[in-house]
């Protein structure tokens, strides 16, 4: 792997993210948000449905890598939906290094479901480790799962500002990493919540429909800074950030 930008020369994954410490310097009334999308060269985020077969082997160190840098991970119901997250925090090595940087073992799992439509024989409730965080404007409950799931009620709408509030002083979550969708990611730009970018470009070319990173008007343009770009076998990972 190279580094483009700023400057120059060779790097890798865990070297890039090492020096990257969202939790330490986190706003006061809700955490540091980050997002993660990959995309094809024509601007899809999925391919059949999912993200997965987008980006190669290295987009998924990426992906694995920043998690391991955030106390909590946020995705939306059609996320969950299509790809069945499993836990996160599985691996006992990744716990142990995540407690050596004074982050909880497990991440929080943080889910969005305004109809609190979730499937849930997923792994991610199945597994009964971890914790699942659950913001809705539904009023039926949830089944009984092996995994811990609370959840959190929004007359009308989920209010993803007011989530935020709530999992800062609530459950102590200081950085947050959102995984998709794009109605999520576009909710969370609009209310100017997003501080870091994380954007893979994939050397394809797929055409047809299917959902760009953002599916949502934005009222006003959000200008990004790059803070820096990396390259392998023509995949670009590229780090922008609000100003």
């Amino acid at each position: 792997m190279r580094r483009l930008l700023p400057d120059a020369g060779p790097t890798t994954v865990a070297k890039q993210l090492d020096g990257y410490r969202p939790w330490l310097q986190p706003p006061e009334d809700r955490p540091r948000v980050a997002v993660n999308f990959a995309t094809t060269l024509d601007g899809r985020a999925t391919l059949d449905g999912v993200s997965g077969p987008i980006g190669s082997s290295t987009d998924t160190e990426m992906l694995s890598r920043l998690r391991t840098r955030f106390d909590a991970v946020m995705i939306g119901a059609g996320t969950m939906r299509a790809e069945r997250y499993g836990r996160i925090g599985a691996d006992p090595e990744v716990r142990a290094r995540r407690e050596d940087d004074g982050l909880p073992p497990d991440p929080l799992m943080v889910l969005v479901s305004g109809r609190l439509d979730l499937p849930w024989d997923a792994p991610l409730f199945t597994d009964g480790g971890g914790r699942v965080l659950v913001f809705t404007a539904s009023e039926a409950e949830p089944p009984q799962t092996p995994t811990p799931v609370q959840v959190v009620r929004h007359e009308g709408a989920v209010n993803v500002a007011e989530a935020l509030r709530q999992v800062r002083s609530e459950h102590e979550v200081r950085a947050l990493i959102c995984e998709g969708g794009p109605h999520l990611h576009s909710q969370l730009q609009d209310a100017g919540l997003v501080d870091d970018l994380f954007l893979t470009l994939a050397p394809k070319l797929a055409g047809g429909e299917a959902p760009r990173i953002l599916e949502g008007p934005l009222h006003g343009v959000a200008e990004l800074e790059l803070v820096w770009l990396l390259e392998e076998r023509s995949e670009l990972f590229a780090r922008y950030r609000r100003p």
